[in-house]
């Protein structure tokens, strides 16, 4: 008899106006070996073909809801309080899993450190390949994620992309949506903040769209992301920090 528990994995997807990425984001899910999962989507209430597109993946989506939102972190909020799976993961329109055994090797990975999976780590993180907007690689995420994590790492910067950041279900805050760009920093922050317990999945786990919203509003992200580091890591501790960041740049 096997005692073993039954890991459910979710991945929330916001959309709007996603027509021409939805599709490989949807695959990349349906098409995994491991068959424990919900996939949940939240759209904005597209006028482009998102939810036709949708609709065809019906059997894999466990949800979609369609209706207006107050942007991108309010969708993902409704996908947290729509989420029942042990550990949840956001998933861009775009986005992909790094190839169809990825959910096999992070559920092995899990089962290696808790054979009985009655423990389970409050934050699995893994590495990140970019992709151009027809799916082709263009090489790894320049930040490289650390053997060993905390909350106090991300002072170095974001250094798991949240893509590659699964949170363990019951540590999922909401996303603060005061910050229009950057609350993602700042909830994977408070997420770890609340577990010492974190596992390096030492493999690639998703390949990431590099035109993002962070990407495409770079500036105001910036000026965000250094609010949030003075939030959580105080304010002289920042813009020392930042000055070693500038002389680096310069070199």
């Amino acid at each position: 008899m096997n005692d073993e528990k039954v890991l459910t994995f979710t991945f929330i997807t916001v959309t709007y106006n996603a027509e021409e990425t939805l599709e490989r984001t949807l695959r990349s899910v349906a098409e995994q070996t491991y068959p424990h999962i919900e996939h949940i989507l939240i759209d904005g209430a597209s006028k482009d073909r998102t939810l036709e597109i949708a609709h065809t993946h019906g059997g894999h989506l466990a949800k979609i809801v369609s209706e207006p939102d107050r942007g991108l972190y309010d969708a993902m909020n409704k996908g947290i309080h729509l989420a029942t799976g042990d550990y949840v993961c956001f998933l861009n329109a775009g986005d992909k899993l790094h190839d169809s055994e990825t959910l096999e090797h992070i559920h092995s990975s899990l089962v290696a450190c808790s054979p009985s999976l009655m423990t389970l780590p409050g934050v699995l993180y893994g590495h990140t390949d970019i992709v151009d907007d027809d799916g082709c690689y263009l090489g790894p995420r320049h930040l490289l994620p650390p053997e060993q994590l905390s909350w106090k790492s991300f002072r170095q910067g974001m250094l798991v992309c949240h893509q590659a950041f699964y949170a363990r279900r019951d540590l999922c805050l909401e996303y603060d949506t005061d910050f229009r760009f950057s609350a993602d920093f700042d909830w994977c922050i408070r997420v770890m903040k609340q577990t010492d317990d974190l596992l390096h999945l030492p493999f690639t786990v998703v390949d990431y769209l590099q035109e993002g919203m962070t990407t495409r509003n770079h500036r105001a992200s910036l000026v965000e992301r250094f609010r949030l580091m003075c939030r959580h890591y105080g304010v002289a501790s920042t813009i020392v920090r930042h000055f070693g960041f500038l002389l680096r740049s310069l070199k």
